[in-house]
């Protein structure tokens, strides 16, 4: 049952960064011989001993497989330098971001098979036909949100809706750049993955699993929404709750341009403001929960 007060589907990161590690609970201890229900009465379980086991090769690739990966040289602060360097000369200049790049490690959000190529410049598969975008990508659509007067104004991106969670680490990435973070993810599986990328992340982070092309109304208005997942026009709901003087960035199918381009969308009290920027290529934008 959700807290009072917090919006159901929510729920908050658990952990500040920083905080000790909490202990895992040790497993109970095994008896020799247990019971098991059967029909017309009970039974002697089998023990460990006497159930097959799993050759110790197997279980062992099926361990690493899904543990970080170490001793690749991945967690040092020079590997992200070097994918920000690259950045750098690509003439993106926009220090909170460039920041946030160093300090949020890549290669915890992928796969640890594909760990290796985490700081290269590259899109990675993430599951449920997903992908985690290219860096580049993800630092031109954060560049653009702090580019809007509001966050120059604030110093920083203030309450953030992103809709497209996927594995968790662009909303890493706002968790360093804004003071509020609601990210709302359709794909349960990936919501729960991001739930364990995320559990020991920095700031106010709230994970939604729902409809992101209704927003998020409990929490409007937003001084900044981005978008990783593109379709023919801009949900209502997504302007709605975008704050006066706020700004969207989203992947938007343009015809005349001949495919998909960041579409930046402005709220001025005359009006909105559109402005298109580069060709990108993202998921199709989906309605419902699955």
């Amino acid at each position: 049952m959700s807290p009072p007060g917090r919006p159901k589907g929510e729920c908050r990161r658990a952990q500040p960064e920083g905080a000790p590690a909490t202990a895992r609970p040790q497993r109970p201890a095994r008896f020799p011989v247990a019971l098991e229900r059967v029909h017309g009465g009970e039974r002697a379980a089998p023990t460990d001993l006497q159930r097959p086991q799993r050759p110790l090769q197997h279980a062992a690739l099926e361990a690493a497989r899904h543990s970080a990966p170490s001793g690749l040289g991945l967690d040092s602060a020079a590997v992200r330098e070097r994918m920000v360097g690259r950045l750098r000369a690509q003439g993106l200049g926009c220090e909170p971001v460039l920041q946030a790049l160093s300090s949020v490690e890549r290669h915890r959000f992928v796969d640890s098979a594909l760990a290796n190529q985490a700081y290269e410049d590259t899109s990675l598969p993430i599951g449920s036909g997903q992908t985690i975008s290219k860096p580049s990508v993800i630092a031109r659509m954060l560049s653009l949100l702090m580019d809007s007067a509001r966050a120059r104004e604030q110093g920083d991106l203030g309450r953030v809706l992103e809709i497209g969670t996927g594995c968790g680490y662009q909303a890493a990435l706002l968790c360093r750049m804004a003071r509020t973070v609601i990210s709302i993810e359709r794909l349960k599986a990936l919501h729960d993955k991001a739930r364990e990328n995320l559990v020991e992340r920095p700031g106010d982070l709230r994970l939604v699993y729902g409809d992101g092309r209704l927003g998020h109304a409990p929490r409007a208005p937003y001084d900044h929404v981005i978008a990783a997942a593109g379709g023919d026009e801009l949900p209502a709901a997504w302007l709605d709750q975008l704050a006066m003087g706020g700004r969207l960035v989203a992947p938007m199918h343009d015809a005349a341009r001949g495919g998909q381009v960041l579409l930046v969308v402005d709220r001025q009290p005359e009006g909105w403001v559109r402005q298109w920027h580069d060709a990108v290529h993202f998921v199709p934008l989906k309605s419902g929960a699955a």
